[in-house]
């Protein structure tokens, strides 16, 4: 196993691979519920963790009815917060009335790449800013700099997410930006270039900048050491495992006409963690760290979540 901490590689104890048993995270609460609003995009990354495209339907787009009753039960189990990732949240006719009825309820968060569905539908988002519950937005960018940041998502488009970045910050929604890891690179040197994008915006410089390692395609199988019991209390305390996001959230997909809960966010493309249809007895399950994903967050602490 990998150290996250030092980088260095350790066999741990020997024992017959039988007898090895696989690392695993016990969730103790649902401070966030997650629904993924479809895979359809109106973009086409060819990098997309999710495989998003226009048209696409792997995980089917959702509307209010599916939602509400998830929501009314999470509620009843002390959620903290909805948020909501895609495909493009605002491909989705109902999203609108989506983000008011959970806004009524909870606060919010709503992953977006901020462009061309998300900008023909401001005036309807702006209304959203007198919720009872505040929204925040967190719009993708690739880099800083346009030509690098269309050559993946395609021309026009790092103008239109800041557009729509300035338009809801304008509008008065807290916002923030996500970005790639770039290998090689010092973190602090790639967030300074995002503040200067931002300076010379008009926006503030000290917005969120989250960053998200290269956690491949849907299906994709990479080898990635396994985690294991030992790996789970030899590099990770109670504090850092109640931190992984299966500990305290859920995703809600649409799946062939039903709503399915799965473990989190990243694993949606892997039939073991989909855990029924009963966030009750989701928020029960033990969550095997058996996805390749499940690497990236015992390593690096990954974590679409922003809350405190």
């Amino acid at each position: 196993m990998t150290s996250p901490q030092t980088g260095e590689v350790t066999l741990g104890s020997i024992s017959p691979a039988s007898t090895i048993k696989t690392g695993w995270i016990q969730p103790h609460a649902l401070d966030e519920l997650w629904f993924h609003t479809g895979t359809a995009c109106n973009l086409d990354c060819p990098f997309c963790l999710e495989g998003s495209r226009p048209g696409d339907a792997r995980l089917q787009r959702i509307t209010l009815a599916d939602v509400r009753p998830l929501m009314d039960a999470a509620v009843g189990l002390n959620v903290r917060q909805f948020s909501f990732t895609g495909g493009e949240p605002f491909v989705v006719k109902d999203m609108v009335a989506i983000l008011e009825y959970a806004a009524s309820l909870r606060p919010c968060l709503v992953l977006t790449n901020g462009t061309a569905p998300l900008v023909r539908r401001l005036t309807q988002i702006r209304k959203l800013a007198g919720s009872p519950h505040p929204i925040a937005f967190r719009v993708s960018f690739d880099y800083p700099e346009e030509a690098r940041h269309d050559a993946g998502r395609g021309a026009g488009n790092f103008r239109l997410a800041l557009q729509g970045l300035r338009s809801l910050h304008k509008a008065g929604f807290s916002v923030s930006l996500a970005r790639q890891v770039q290998p090689g690179r010092d973190e602090a040197d790639v967030d300074h270039e995002f503040r200067q994008l931002l300076a010379t915006e008009g926006l503030p410089v000290d917005l969120r900048i989250v960053s998200f390692p290269d956690f491949g395609t849907p299906g994709e199988q990479r080898v990635v050491p396994r985690i294991t019991e030992d790996c789970m209390t030899r590099y990770q305390t109670e504090v850092t495992r109640r931190a992984f996001m299966c500990g305290f959230s859920k995703m809600a997909v649409k799946q062939a006409g039903r709503m399915r809960i799965y473990a989190c966010t990243l694993v949606d493309d892997d039939a073991r963690y989909d855990q029924g249809d009963s966030l009750a007895e989701a928020v029960r399950s033990r969550v095997l760290l058996e996805h390749h994903r499940c690497y990236s967050c015992f390593k690096y602490g990954s974590s679409c979540s922003e809350l405190g």
